[in-house]
């Protein structure tokens, strides 16, 4: 219980800062898109040298998970195709909807309420990946 008061409380810091520092912009993001700003690119930037970062210092110092199990980073196969349609994807989606999977969540809790209906699907995709993954290739 303790563990997922924290995780509540974390999720609520992140979707402060995703809204305070306009990530859940569909203006932000159309400017992304349409190359005008670097206030995106930006964000997605730190947030990927973060990631490298913190999972050098994980497998460097050997860190442990809350639930103290060792934290196991598994090499993934290279392919340049599956990454390629999978980005295309994704990045029709979020063009599409005017969020990524994050701050739809963050939309909710400012009020935004017909981007549920974005989340419905999201959540029904991810569903019908579930079903046809074995059938896909990877």
């Amino acid at each position: 219980m303790k563990k997922t008061i924290i995780y509540l409380f974390i999720g609520i810091a992140f979707g402060i800062t995703m809204f305070k520092s306009e990530a859940s912009s569909w203006f932000r993001i159309y400017e992304m898109f349409t190359f005008q700003s670097f206030h995106m690119y930006g964000i997605i930037g730190s947030a990927l040298l973060s990631g490298i970062i913190l999972v050098q210092i994980i497998k460097q110092k050997q860190l442990k998970s809350f639930y103290n199990q060792e934290i196991d980073f598994c090499p993934k196969e290279k392919s340049v195709l599956r990454y390629l349609i999978g980005g295309i994807i994704f990045g029709l989606g979020w063009g599409l909807a005017g969020a990524c999977p994050g701050p739809m969540f963050t939309l909710v809790g400012a009020g935004f309420l017909p981007i549920l209906v974005v989340i419905a699907f999201a959540l029904l995709g991810t569903y019908v990946y579930g079903l046809l993954k074995n059938k896909l290739p990877h």
